[in-house]
């Protein structure tokens, strides 16, 4: 596909600076981009590569609009560089391969269970009975859901996912390859020395708009509903326990863990393997820094890191002065040998 830069602007809502006529035939990044090419500048580590990218046009936020435009390019100056960009791909992504409507012959699909127009069913998929999809849902091969699933309209579950009996996923949700949604909660009730397993008759509940990565476990409620609020996004291998409720809009990055039980608000970020104890809340907006640890509630809007998760101004400090135990150790020793030097003298 070829388009002018002025045709881009007006897709994704930004104004041009320079020449909008020139032709562009597709993105790739500031280092890569070729002549033809949109790119695109976010980060400010980036700008160096301004003077030397070969690409025919530069997409850049308000802010960076000033250094970017000694480079001389044409510019699409937008208020969200990343986010204008991610549209930009989707205009010059080529179509996605489409899926067949039907149920392919070695597809195991219960009389019982209800498929919406235009669904697509893989090979060696398993629908159990009176589960039901909607129009246009796409289950791809090998995929497994269970008794009385319910699966929203243009939902698209990847090869290998597990989808266990009585889970609801809505509408525009993805799922993507290995994940397993409803998996029995880890709930025990120890009596002397036997670990007493606990019937876990809950479900869970993915809202609409969700997209869910490769090897993810959401655990089903022990009684009631483990819950993906509407929006949230949840990258790789991440655990999800029994009865967690998580709002909407949240960001939740490979390899967290959250414990039973606990409540994470709207529009909150867990970085990279952080760890949420049970039986919690962590409020509205709040960010979680990688590799957190987090044992206690967290009130809205604020910014936490480090074990055990506290404020990130506090854990910066934290860090800067345990970088300074080696010479403080030192120090101590040189004080000491000081001092006994100073008694043995009387």
């Amino acid at each position: 596909m070829n388009m002018t830069l002025d045709e881009v602007a007006k897709l994704v809502g930004g104004r041009v600076v320079g020449d909008g006529s020139i032709v562009l035939s597709g993105v790739a990044g500031i280092k890569e981009a070729g002549p033809g090419q949109l790119t695109f500048l976010s980060n400010p580590k980036y700008e160096r590569y301004l003077a030397e990218t070969a690409a025919s046009a530069v997409l850049v936020s308000d802010e960076q609009s000033s250094a970017a435009e000694s480079n001389g390019k044409p510019l699409l100056v937008v208020e969200n560089a990343y986010g204008a960009f991610a549209r930009a791909m989707e205009i010059f992504a080529d179509a996605a391969p489409t899926v067949a409507p039907g149920v392919h012959p070695s597809a195991v699909v219960d009389d019982t269970a209800k498929l919406g127009a235009d669904a697509a069913v893989g090979a060696n998929v398993v629908i159990m009975d009176d589960a039901v999809l909607g129009d246009r849902v796409i289950v791809h091969p090998g995929a497994y859901l269970g008794r009385g699933v319910v699966v929203g309209a243009d939902t698209v579950i990847h090869p290998n996912t597990t989808v266990r009996e009585a889970c609801r996923i809505g509408e525009r949700v993805i799922v993507h390859s290995g994940t397993v949604i409803g998996s029995d909660g880890f709930g025990f009730a120890r009596e002397g020395d036997v670990c007493r397993k606990v019937p876990q008759v809950g479900i869970v509940v993915v809202e609409d708009d969700v997209e869910i990565g490769s090897n993810v476990c959401i655990d089903r409620a022990t009684i009631g509903t483990t819950r993906i609020g509407r929006g949230t996004k949840i990258d790789n291998l991440v655990q999800i326990a029994h009865n967690v409720v998580i709002g909407e809009g949240a960001l939740v990055v490979a390899q967290v863990g959250i414990s039973g039980s606990t409540e994470v608000g709207n529009n909150v970020v867990l970085g990279g393997q952080a760890g949420v104890v049970g039986h919690i809340r962590i409020g509205d907006g709040v960010m979680v820094g990688a590799q957190s640890g987090v044992t206690r509630s967290i009130a809205a809007g604020e910014r936490v890191s480090g074990y055990p998760a506290r404020k990130h101004s506090v854990a910066k400090r934290l860090l800067a002065c345990l970088n300074q135990l080696p010479s403080l150790y030192g120090k101590v020793k040189e004080l000491e040998r000081r001092l006994r030097k100073v008694e043995e003298e009387g």
